[in-house]
């Protein structure tokens, strides 16, 4: 793992790749990640990674468990508060701990070094390139469907035009910081104005005369508290990503300024545009129309633009495209974080000489992603992702309560009212045992993948005398990507 190739030498400064003077100018100046994010890149990042699949694939889902459009319509305003009010804690912890890496960071700083492991090793294998796949997969089936108008578009195209936008968004990541950000910031603009055609075309429906939709819109609400909590599960995954911009403190001009704001503009926005497009759907849909699809915006688009319905499908491609982008830009971070920590091969912390870009922690994370593109079922893999990743939210939020007795003076130059992570620390506890009577299977799996992370750590973390023969294929594969990604490790005297 990391630290044997380390101990043999595979510096910035003891290596050479390709031979003396091979190394370019910016090595010689310090192999390192550069503060190139602003407040509007910041902003970007958040709601192009939030707006994404999730708008798209879970407002039937979110009443198939609500039962009526009053309840979901309840649920989706909730989920935004209480992503709202997890993305404030978010920001004490992000200024307080201003290191890259999110969750994995402030886990480890609250908790010590197992749990902070067991998060990256949770993420790296299932929470990251879970929800890539998603998004990639709703990029490429809404990409489709205009070829494929009256029926849904054959299901190994969709899997090969996700594979190949996942590697198109990839490269673009391990070619250039800028062209990334320029990405998002473009994609973001045009989902924004997306969503937004969609609820004034709903208008216009309305003020037609059909509101017959808005009726009755408590009828058949389910007050079950397991339905409640996966109804709530799937309107999280919807804002999942609001703390995204954690991943990537590091590379953030001005942190304890930018970090808060851009989480205070984006939460806000994010909701209202998810509560109006919902309300959208509900006033041109009908229950049973919302529940025998999967692709709600596609089936909205039919009923009321007709000729023109092939433009829904290319805004859902649009904001997908820009969500992957953001996606695997922030969550690459991650793991270059825990790859520097000792955490994962040494390999997946080193950063092209030229580009100052992860490349092998941008493809590792491809490969992954592309293996997870098999999965047939996007249900269970929403509430099993939805699931493990609230465990290791609710574990960051409680690092903050314990961070504020143990360490009462430390610097926090954002430090929120106390009862915000009190209530989301309950909120989503219920929320997670409420679900275990509904998803047990889900929330099984999640959990003894949690806990087969414990030998794993053990045996290639703190197992110090490691067999000869382990080290050299470690230091043997750290060496090969170096030199095949012509990456150094990031140079210490600059961190």
């Amino acid at each position: 793992m990391a630290k044997v190739a380390a101990s043999e030498g595979l510096t910035p400064k003891a290596m050479e790749v390709g031979g003396g003077e091979s190394c370019d100018k910016e090595s010689s100046e310090g192999v390192r990640l550069k503060k190139e994010l602003g407040l509007t890149n910041g902003v970007a990042i958040i709601v192009g990674v939030i707006v994404g699949s999730g708008i798209f694939v879970s407002p039937n889902l979110a009443l198939k468990h609500a039962g009526s459009k009053g309840m979901a319509l309840i649920v989706w305003v909730l989920s935004g508060f209480l992503s709202m009010i997890g993305a404030l804690c978010y920001a004490e912890l992000g200024t307080m701990i201003p290191k890259s890496g999110g969750d994995y960071a402030y886990i480890g700083e609250a908790f010590g070094a197992l749990p902070s492991f067991l998060y990256l090793w949770v993420a790296l294998l299932i929470l990251v390139p879970t929800g890539n796949a998603i998004t990639a997969l709703t990029f490429a089936q809404n990409i489709l469907k205009p070829l494929w108008p009256e029926c849904e578009p054959p299901i190994d195209a969709v899997r090969l035009i996700a594979a190949v936008v996942t590697c198109l968004l990839t490269a673009i990541n391990c070619f250039n910081v800028k062209w990334v950000t320029r990405v998002q910031d473009t994609f973001t603009a045009a989902k924004m104005l997306a969503l937004l055609v969609t609820f004034f075309a709903s208008l216009w429906y309305l003020f037609s005369g059909h509101t017959e939709n808005l009726q009755y819109m408590m009828k058949g609400t389910n007050i079950n508290p397991g339905n409640v909590a996966i109804a709530f599960y799937t309107g999280l995954f919807s804002y999942s990503g609001w703390n995204y911009l954690n991943f990537v403190t590091e590379e953030l001009k001005e942190p304890y300024r930018n970090l808060p704001r851009a989480i205070c503009i984006s939460m806000p926005v994010v909701t209202l545009v998810y509560t109006l497009t919902n309300v959208a759907y509900f006033a041109v849909l009908t229950n049973d129309e919302i529940l025998s699809t999967e692709a709600v915006a596609v089936t909205f688009s039919k009923k009321i633009l007709g000729v023109m319905s092939w433009i829904m499908p290319l805004f859902v491609a649009l904001c997908t495209f820009g969500s992957l982008n953001g996606a695997i830009y922030a969550s690459s971070r991650l793991f270059f974080v825990g790859a520097r920590n000792g955490h994962l091969p040494l390999a997946i912390s080193m950063i092209d000489i030229r580009r100052l870009t992860p490349v092998p922690s941008l493809i590792f994370m491809c490969l992954v992603t592309l293996v997870l593109l098999l999965s047939p079922n996007i249900e269970s893999l929403i509430v099993y992702v939805t699931a493990v990743e609230a465990m290791f939210t609710l574990s960051s939020v409680s690092g903050l309560l314990w961070m504020r007795y143990k360490r009462p003076k430390a610097s926090r130059p954002i430090k929120v009212n106390l009862a915000l992570p009190l209530t989301f620390l309950v909120i989503c506890t219920f929320l997670v045992l409420f679900s275990c009577f509904i998803n047990p299977v889900e929330v099984g799996i999640g959990i003894a993948f949690i806990a087969f992370g414990v030998p794993v750590y053990c045996v290639f973390i703190k197992w110090q005398n490691k067999p000869k023969l382990m080290q050299i294929l470690c230091n043997s594969f750290n060496l090969f990507c170096s030199k095949m990604f012509l990456s150094l490790p990031e140079d210490s005297k600059d961190l």
